[in-house]
C-alpha cells in the first residue's frame, strides 16, 4: 500500500495536475450535514470551508494544520435515500470521454459529466460489479494538496467479488498497469491486485470470494492516515461511530475497519515509520 501520486507544485506541494487513473478526491454525502462534520472535526481535526453547490450544500475538509483541502462532504436531498459511503474520484484528462467508456466496458453513469464550478467536471459512475466511483477532470481547483499526513486519505481499495474481471475493466477506462499484491502472497482472505499508474501503486483491489445475501456488494474503501490506530479507534467510538474489525497488523501497519454515525464506512491506518 502506497500514496497516491501527483506532480508538485509551485510551493513543492501535491497540487499540480494528476495523472488519469490517480484517485484525486474522496467525497462523501450524507444526510445530517452539520453532525458530520463535527464527527470528522473530532476525529481527524478538519475545519471546513464552502464547496460548490451544484449539487446542493457541500463543504471541503482542511487540515487544521496548514488549512490544506483533503476531502468533501456533501449534503444529500431529504427524498434521496441512498447508500452512505466514501467516494474516491479517481483523475482523467477528459471526463466526457472517460464517461463514454466506462459504458462501453459495462459500467454504468450516474450522474454528469457535469461542471462543479472550480471543482472542474466530474461524474459519478459504477464499475461492472456495481462498485461507485467518481470521475475528475481538474479545473481551477486541483483537488487534495496533501497526503501521508495523519487526517488525510492514503489509499484507496475495492473490495469485490469479482476481481479478475473488474481489474479489466478499471485498466481498459483508465490505463492501469496490473499487479500483484506485495503482500498477496502471505494473504489468505482472498486475491489482490494493486493497480499502477506509471509504475507507481495508486489503488488496489481485493477479491473477497462468494458473495452471501448479507454482503455490501462490491464497494471502494478510503484509508485515512492516523497516528495511533488504537487511539483514533477509541476516540471514534466515543463520538458514536462504529468498530467494524478492530486495530490489527497488515503488511502496510496497524489497520482498522469503521463506520461513522451515519453508516459510512472506511479504514483507519497506522503507517509503519
Amino acid at each position: 500500500m502506497t500514496e497516491s501520486r501527483g506532480t508538485a507544485g509551485p510551493n513543492g506541494g501535491r497540487h499540480a495536475r494528476y495523472a488519469p487513473g490517480t484517485p484525486c478526491w474522496v467525497s462523501l454525502m450524507v444526510h445530517g450535514l452539520a453532525a458530520t462534520q463535527d464527527f470528522y472535526a473530532a476525529l481527524f481535526g478538519w475545519e471546513f470551508a464552502p464547496g460548490p453547490q451544484q449539487l446542493g450544500p457541500y463543504v471541503r475538509a482542511l487540515r487544521d494544520e496548514d488549512g490544506q483541502e483533503v476531502a468533501g462532504i456533501g449534503q444529500l436531498p431529504p427524498d434521496r435515500h441512498l447508500p452512505i459511503a466514501w467516494t474516491p474520484y479517481l483523475a482523467s484528462d477528459d471526463v466526457d470521454g472517460t464517461a463514454e467508456t466506462v459504458r462501453l466496458c459495462g459500467g454504468t453513469v450516474g450522474v454528469g459529466p457535469l461542471d462543479a464550478g472550480e471543482a472542474g467536471r466530474l461524474a459519478l459512475a459504477s464499475d461492472p460489479s456495481g462498485a461507485v466511483f467518481g470521475i475528475a477532470q481538474a479545473s481551477a481547483h486541483p483537488g487534495p494538496a496533501v497526503t501521508g499526513v495523519p487526517g488525510t486519505p492514503v489509499w484507496n481499495e475495492l473490495v469485490t467479488f469479482e476481481p479478475k474481471s473488474v481489474a479489466k475493466f478499471y485498466e481498459t477506462v483508465f490505463g492501469y498497469e496490473e499487479g500483484p499484491d506485495a503482500a498477496s502472497t502471505a494473504s489468505t482472505d482472498g486475491d489482490r491486485v494493486t493497480l499502477r499508474v506509471d509504475g507507481h501503486p495508486v489503488a488496489g483491489i481485493h477479491g473477497v470470494g462468494n458473495p452471501s445475501p448479507r454482503d455490501r456488494g462490491s464497494h471502494w474503501t478510503t484509508y485515512f492516515e492516523v497516528a495511533d490506530a488504537a487511539e483514533a479507534t477509541a476516540r471514534l467510538v466515543h463520538l458514536g461511530g462504529h468498530v467494524l474489525e478492530a486495530p490489527h497488523d497488515s503488511p502496510d501497519g496497524r489497520v482498522a475497519a469503521v463506520m461513522d454515525p451515519e453508516g459510512a464506512r472506511f479504514a483507519l491506518l497506522e503507517q509503519r515509520g
